[in-house]
């Protein structure tokens, strides 16, 4: 086997190795991220307090002064 079959060898070998750690764990790290929420947030006019609440909502009661708020958009 020629020097240079060798090392090519050895670089694929790493290579290969390097990309399955990688796959690995970028499995494992979406594996335990907690899932996207489909909630609205909400911003209170009368205290500035912003809060979630569920997606099916269009208005929601802030939790701090009670008041009716619309869905914030971005």
């Amino acid at each position: 086997m020629s020097s240079s079959a060798l090392l090519f060898a050895y670089v694929t070998t790493l290579l290969s190795a390097l990309a399955a750690l990688v796959w690995f764990s970028e499995r494992q790290r979406r594996r335990f991220e907690p899932k996207p929420s489909n909630d609205q947030v909400f911003r209170c006019a009368g205290c500035s307090f912003v809060y979630t609440d569920d997606a099916d909502v269009d208005r929601s009661r802030c939790p701090q002064c009670r008041q009716m708020n619309e869905a914030f958009r971005f």
